[in-house]
């Protein structure tokens, strides 16, 4: 299993784009897979540098509705004229970020709304949509909280209510060391995903993570941490009570807390960024 990192917030070099965005190309038991298509088509000629094939991909599959996942959407369109879109029900609602008259829109820009229907299969429920994957919704009661906490809402009747997240998967890939967890936000907590994988497939090691973890705030035009140092150990404590053996973190985590997560997490925390390859071992290939 290959997993390349096709954009990011941030890159090695100008050779490669970065944005506030993410994006990953898999290769998994000989198909291509598309997770999130960033901010922008920016990730599309990554692609292409990186030589991971846009038109040989299989299923793409939108983590949530908001535009740093799916900004770049029409340009995969361009690119592929087969491929399923995988995404929660509720993924193509209004979504918006701030308070009061600091509210701004966060949702699928429009152009690539237009360009969805025909393209797009909504999800409900645990789904198995390839051999050895499937998508996982969630399924936690009260994230509304969250949410609120985070300042973070969609448009519901008319209204403006906390997001509650059930526009947001998991997706999961079956291999040989375990099930690997892809959320590409985390909104409701890396604790939440990995309980709710837990009770999904009981029985099963659950062997790592992909994705953000939404920790990057700003301050007086500073990255900071939005997480304190007790929330920081306990996404620790529920990584190690899992047995996780690698947790790949980049995006909406923020460099500042990568920092702070380093010495708590240990061996097990890895970084991420535009044009870097995970190989992961896999008998199914």
């Amino acid at each position: 299993m290959k997993i390349t990192v096709l954009i990011e917030n941030t890159a090695p070099s100008q050779e490669l784009a970065a944005e506030h965005g993410l994006s990953l190309g898999i290769e998994y038991r000989g198909g291509y897979y598309l997770l999130d298509t960033g901010s922008s088509g920016a990730f599309a000629l990554n692609a292409e540098r990186l030589r991971f094939p846009l038109d040989k991909v299989d299923a793409c599959f939108l983590s949530h509705g908001h535009y740093d996942h799916a900004g770049g959407l029409s340009a995969f369109f361009d690119r592929n004229a087969q491929a399923v879109v995988y995404a929660m029900e509720g993924a193509c609602d209004t979504f918006y970020s701030g308070d009061g008259e600091k509210r701004h829109p966060i949702g699928i820009p429009g152009p690539v709304l237009q360009r969805l229907p025909g393209r797009i299969s909504t999800v409900k429920e645990l789904t198995q949509c390839c051999p050895g994957i499937w998508l996982l919704p969630h399924s936690t009661p009260g994230l509304e909280s969250v949410g609120a906490a985070k300042k973070l809402y969609r448009e519901v009747d008319g209204g403006v209510k906390p997001d509650d997240f059930s526009h947001e998967m998991t997706v999961v890939f079956e291999t040989e060391r375990g099930l690997l967890l892809f959320n590409s936000c985390c909104h409701g907590g890396l604790q939440t995903v990995l309980e709710e994988a837990a009770r999904a497939f009981p029985g099963q090691k659950l062997y790592g993570f992909v994705g953000g973890l939404h920790m990057k705030g700003s301050r007086n035009g500073q990255e900071i941490c939005t997480f304190t140092r007790e929330e920081l150990q306990a996404v620790a404590d529920a990584a190690a009570a899992r047995d996780l053996e690698a947790v790949y973190t980049g995006h909406c985590t923020g460099g500042v807390a990568y920092a702070l997560l380093d010495p708590v997490m240990g061996q097990r925390l890895h970084g991420m960024t535009t044009g870097q390859t995970i190989l992961l071992p896999d008998q199914g290939e």
